[in-house]
């Protein structure tokens, strides 16, 4: 009977050694923290702690995973802010479980504090370590992993910054070879710091990897000059060098861009809602959570409002129009009416300064967005989320998306009462098509970067934001 070799997947996520150490070491650190301050505080370990100590675990295994604590590579600043957020949210998480479960008074509040700081405080101190270690068993190598990329845009020069700044990678960019005239133009200058050494053409790539023993190849190439890496692949081969495609996806608008694999088939995500599986249960327990937290507080203030409304001008005290939502869905947003009932004769204008369609009470709530918040019934309804891309008019969706290519890009979440762009100041009458295109890059920006962090920070940031110059 012959052996059946398992054929290898497209796709292999592959792991580090030093995030395996890294990751022993934070397990077995936090461990011992938790023994020796329980210890210090209660004296022995109960079975409360005991349970305590394991789900912090899973919530930190979950946050962990969530920020790519142990996959992503990135600078000491970025990998400090990151396991700062993913520490924080676990400890919500505890927080929250003991409040539901009634048992927070069972648990010391100066032991709580001492873990969450000397917990990130030592786990910062091990990636230090780690990494100035690893920096000084490479500066000490016999070996230089000398780099060649192939390509001269602005890629290129991207990746070779990313090289360069990482010392953790052990290589070296020794230069850069243009492609030919048809593939690309000639290297412009970089806007990344230094740029690299042009060692010549790309005809002359195999004689440079000898002369400069290189052992590395990346290709950073434009989608439509792909053949250029089919035909010197089969060449790399033999020169015994590692070979890496980075493609020149940038100049598309990408969304939530990712890379994985299905049924063992590489994939390249160029556009995608952020909001999958575990994400999107996050973004509902936020939306959920929080609404019903604010709304206690605001039923006074709205009853309040909906008096003032009646009183200033006849008509109803609620205005409700339709919006189109998360993946192109319609529904009807809430707001108080700020308006005389009047006809717009099937034509939507903004209101700009000055506009006398707004009533007295409306002008007020229009300057401070108050008349925003029955949105709130909106986010209940799981149409809206209290932070995300503000939602138009259908109208003006259909204007601006013929000016405007990836308008509805920003549909690839769901919209929010705020959001980035509201809190960089691009809210209000938008008078021209530029400034809402800075609007939707915002947007764009906030869905490739959401997170449960970004929701709180925007949350924040909007009670200084929407008093601004630009409500009316």
């Amino acid at each position: 009977m012959e052996d059946q070799i398992l054929a290898k997947p497209a796709v292999v996520q592959r792991r580090s050694s030093i995030a395996d150490v890294q990751a022993a070491l934070d397990g077995t650190i936090l461990i011992g923290l938790c023994y020796f301050l329980i210890t210090q505080h209660v004296g022995v370990l109960t079975a409360e702690y005991t349970v305590f100590v394991l789900l912090l675990l899973c919530a930190l295994g979950f946050f962990y995973d969530a920020f790519g604590i142990y996959r992503r590579n990135t600078n000491f600043t970025r990998k400090a802010i990151d396991l700062l957020e993913s520490w924080a949210l676990a400890f919500s998480v505890m927080f929250a479980l003991g409040i539901a479960t009634k048992l927070s008074e069972v648990f010391s509040r100066l032991l709580l504090a001492q873990l969450f700081v000397l917990g990130y405080l030592s786990q910062l101190a091990t990636r230090a370590l780690i990494r100035a270690a690893y920096q000084e068993v490479l500066r000490h190598s016999s070996e230089v992993n000398n780099v060649i990329i192939v390509g001269s845009g602005q890629l290129a020069m991207y990746l070779n910054h990313r090289i360069e700044s990482s010392d953790w990678l052990g290589q070296h960019v020794v230069g850069y070879v243009e492609l030919g005239r048809e593939a690309a133009p000639t290297a412009p200058q970089s806007t990344f710091g230094k740029s690299p050494h042009c060692l010549g053409r790309l005809e002359q790539l195999i004689e440079l990897i000898a002369l400069h023993k290189i052992r590395t190849v990346y290709f950073a190439i434009p989608l439509n000059a792909s053949e250029i890496l089919e035909t010197l692949y089969f060449r790399l081969l033999d020169k015994h060098v590692a070979v890496h495609w980075v493609p020149d996806i940038f100049s598309l608008r990408l969304v939530n861009h990712t890379v994985s694999e299905i049924a063992g088939l590489p994939v390249l995500t160029l556009s995608e809602t952020p909001l999958i599986g575990t994400r999107r249960l996050l973004k509902l327990a936020e939306d959920c959570l929080l609404s019903v937290l604010l709304l206690i507080p605001l039923v006074p203030l709205m009853l309040l409002i909906a008096i003032a409304v009646r009183l200033d001008s006849p008509g109803p005290v609620f205005f409700r129009q339709a919006r189109l939502g998360w993946g192109g869905k319609r529904f009807r947003i809430w707001k108080f009416r700020s308006m005389y009932v009047h006809d717009d004769d099937g034509r939507l204008a903004q209101a700009r300064q000055g506009d006398p369609r707004v009533t007295r009470v409306g002008r007020f709530l229009r300057r401070t967005s108050l008349d925003e918040l029955p949105q709130i019934f909106n986010v209940l309804a799981g149409e809206m989320s209290l932070v995300g891309p503000r939602p138009h008019a259908v109208q003006h969706d259909v204007e601006y998306a013929q000016h405007i290519a990836h308008y509805f890009a920003r549909q690839n979440i769901k919209p929010g009462i705020t959001g980035l762009a509201q809190v960089r100041g691009h809210r209000g009458e938008t008078r021209s098509i530029e400034l809402m295109m800075l609007r939707v890059e915002s947007d764009i920006e906030y869905i490739n970067n959401w997170s449960v962090w970004l929701d709180l920070s925007i949350l924040v940031r909007t009670t200084r934001a929407f008093t601004g110059r630009n409500a009316y």
